[in-house]
């Protein structure tokens, strides 16, 4: 039996759970809410490294601004993906004008930018928006689908 480590997206609490339990809707330890919402996460500078850290599974970061008209429109494709990926995939958006500190460290130059995150470490990158079909193409070359 593998267990496996899920960053909860409300309390950013580390909580262990058997990998063949994924698809069964399991909750946080502490607050109890739900591990997966069909919802992409928020990162802030408070649960950024645990989000990243904390989690087996790959973790799908969007870094938007609300000013970007192509960030609006891949916004409902981002959170379709997020109904239709997870347990597999994590996803989290980073708004970079409200986290521009870590938007400098990961060296955004365009939004949207996607950043896909494995054991902490960013495995590959894209900018641009694109069509969800697109997007999970691109998830698949990056071998997380």
């Amino acid at each position: 039996m593998s267990v496996i480590n899920l960053t909860c997206p409300g309390c950013s609490t580390k909580n262990r759970l058997p990998e063949q339990r994924l698809a069964d809707k399991p909750k946080c330890g502490k607050c109890k809410r739900p591990l997966f919402v069909a919802k992409a996460a928020t990162l802030t500078a408070a649960n950024v490294a645990a989000m990243l850290n904390h989690n087996d599974i790959p973790v799908l970061v969007d870094c938007w601004a609300p000013w970007c008209g192509p960030c609006k429109g891949f916004a409902p494709v981002f959170e379709q993906a997020a109904a239709d990926l997870e347990p597999k995939l994590r996803l989290a958006k980073l708004n970079t004008e409200q986290q521009q500190a870590i938007a400098a460290r990961w060296q955004i130059r365009s939004i949207p930018t996607l950043i896909l995150f494995k054991g902490g470490k960013e495995l590959a990158r894209v900018s641009g928006a694109m069509p969800l079909p697109q997007l999970k193409q691109w998830l698949a070359q990056q071998g997380v689908l």
